[in-house]
């Protein structure tokens, strides 16, 4: 008994189990890429209309232990002293930082 073999299933396959593959690589070159960014400016409009600071200690509306390190859109590697948001495209954040749109992450 011979079975047809559905090419386009097979190459379908091939291609889901090759994204798998390649999905958390690109993520990787993009936290990366956030990292080398450079940091928001001040002055910059979105981080005027966030109130974003570089130190959460300076900031009047921050809650206590809140900062950009365990924010839910903070991108980056834990333990680096700055890296990307999801606000703040193509720019970093200090880690220590602080916007009025910090979330708590979740663990």
């Amino acid at each position: 008994m011979n079975e047809v073999v559905d090419e386009s299933r097979r190459r379908l396959l091939k291609n889901v189990t090759l994204g798998m593959v390649l999905i958390p690589i690109a993520g990787n070159l993009t936290a990366a890429r956030a990292a080398d960014a450079p940091l928001v400016a001040a002055d910059d409009p979105t981080a005027k209309a966030l109130k974003y600071v570089a130190d959460a200690s300076k900031a009047a509306d921050a809650k206590p232990g809140s900062k950009c390190a365990n924010c839910s859109l903070y991108q980056g590697a834990a333990g680096s002293a700055q890296g990307g948001c999801l606000l703040f495209p193509g720019k970093s954040v200090k880690s220590a930082g602080w916007c009025s749109s910090w979330t708590a992450k979740t663990s």
